[in-house]
């Protein structure tokens, strides 16, 4: 405990107090507590606390099982025996252990009283009695199921402890987040609760149906088949993780890759990919889509890893023949990244960002429809945060002023329906650009006064052709 904050270790210790006085009536003398149901639902939690690793809490339908079978007390007891087991990779192993075990039993014994309040031991005597008397005769009601709840309101109730399950270790993880890790309440909390919630509406059901097959004639035994298909699932979504985790590292390392490479543009592919994904809200996308858009802003320079360096950190203006080796940076992005399979609509735009809609970029030459829709929204977000940072040759512009220069290449050089879009995003969230390149005064090899030239009249310098103008032969409109 002596690496954790002060304050993170008072919450702790207040978070085990409580759990330790929540969970005390179970062991009270007298207390008719099902030792046995709890003691099996435990060593199964254990058990699946030690094989699921880094996973999800897949096994979370057997702590809702022992909310919906025993009293909230000895509910409580259910998760000690997996959290105390369960691996630690970072120090401090026994706070940890401890906190973990805390935040359980405080997340089910919340979730049993709930479940209780719904009146759910109720529903689940009624299911169990309609189990019982399947053989009555006909017309004979179920003994105990006349006037009782049924299905429905017993899927409700297991849903709604679910939700408290999950809702008490959501707001329990944020107090440590917030605590220990120095976190904002807005991140700790609010950032966490729609993603953290989702799983538990499945997580209820399948507690449900193992709490029904526990007092079924087949017994603990049935019961424990519903957690095979949840571990399917996770092992799936493990899988999922892993990839995506694995496309991130390799977006990053191109990134870093051109990040060394053209340290003058230092962050402006991050920027890109933010601004790309602000106008793709704009226009309606979500999901996939969006995570595709913003991929594509943040990939579009890729293909300057093909580009001799001494062309992109050269000051003065290009030649002709530079120029077209410049101009070659979108093909030998597409190339590289052929082969990446999850990019999917993000390669066209690494290709054709800098075509024009009056037909006059490259390297196609493509022009109107032609050109793709990400390709237009990134050659927008592109040419946004080019003219507001701050570059080799020149100073950052301000954004109003940036924006005017979008709307006046609307029609000619970008589409007409992105810049409005990055527009409405700006009106709405504002804009924070972060200076990409040394001040020009500070750097030696940097004529004086060059960066108060224009980019639009010194649009043959290498990051120029992000500009509005910079992708004709002809320089500026």
């Amino acid at each position: 405990m002596r690496a954790l904050p002060h304050g993170a270790r008072a919450y702790v210790l207040c978070a085990v107090l409580a759990g330790a006085y929540c969970a005390a009536p179970a062991v009270r003398p007298g207390a008719a507590v099902p030792w046995a149901t709890t003691a099996l639902l435990a060593a199964v939690h254990a058990v699946g606390s030690r094989v699921r690793g880094r996973w999800p809490e897949w096994c979370s339908p057997v702590l809702l099982a022992g909310a919906f079978l025993l009293p909230p007390a000895a509910a409580a007891l259910v998760a000690v025996p997996g959290a105390l087991l369960a691996r630690v990779e970072r120090p401090p192993a026994g706070t940890r252990r401890a906190w973990r075990a805390a935040r359980l039993s405080l997340a089910v014994w919340a979730a049993s009283c709930a479940f209780a309040a719904l009146d759910g031991p109720g529903a689940l005597g009624a299911l169990w009695a309609l189990g019982d008397g399947a053989q009555a005769p006909a017309g004979q009601a179920p003994s105990g199921a006349t006037g009782a709840p049924g299905f429905p309101y017993a899927l409700a109730a297991a849903v709604a402890a679910a939700l408290v399950l999950g809702l008490t270790a959501t707001a329990l993880e944020g107090g440590v987040l917030v605590t220990a890790d120095r976190q904002s309440p807005r991140a700790a909390w609010w950032g966490r609760l729609p993603g953290s919630l989702a799983p538990y509406l499945v997580h209820g059901p399948a507690g449900l149906a193992m709490a029904v097959l526990w007092r079924s004639p087949y017994g603990p035994a049935a019961a424990l088949l519903v957690l095979l298909p949840m571990y399917v699932c996770a092992c799936g979504f493990v899988l999922y993780r892993r990839e995506s985790a694995a496309h991130q590292a390799t977006i990053r390392a191109l990134v870093q890759a051109v990040d060394i490479k053209d340290r003058y543009t230092r962050g402006h592919s991050e920027r890109v990919g933010r601004a790309s994904a602000m106008i793709a809200r704009e226009l309606g996308m979500s999901g996939d889509r969006l995570e595709a858009v913003r991929i594509a802003g943040i990939l579009h320079d890729v293909g300057k890893l093909g580009v001799p360096t001494r062309l992109l950190r050269k000051n003065g203006p290009l030649t002709p023949d530079e120029r077209r080796v410049i101009e070659l940076h979108p093909e030998y992005g597409d190339e590289m990244v052929r082969g990446i399979g999850f990019l999917g609509e993000a390669r066209a735009a690494i290709l054709h960002h800098h075509e024009r809609l009056d037909g006059s970029g490259y390297p196609y030459g493509l022009a109107g429809a032609q050109i793709p829709e990400f390709a237009r929204v990134v050659a927008v977000a592109d040419a946004f945060d080019a003219m507001t940072s701050t570059r080799t040759y020149s100073r950052a512009r301000p954004v109003p002023t940036a924006v005017e220069e979008l709307r006046r290449c609307a029609g000619s050089q970008f589409d007409p329906r992105m810049v409005r879009a990055l527009t409405r995003a700006l009106d709405r969230h504002g804009w924070h650009a972060a200076v990409t390149a040394d001040a020009p005064e500070e750097r030696g090899n940097v004529p004086p006064g060059a960066d108060l030239v224009p980019p639009l009249v010194r649009a043959g310098a290498p990051d120029a052709l992000d500009t509005p103008g910079a992708g004709t032969p002809g320089g500026a409109p």
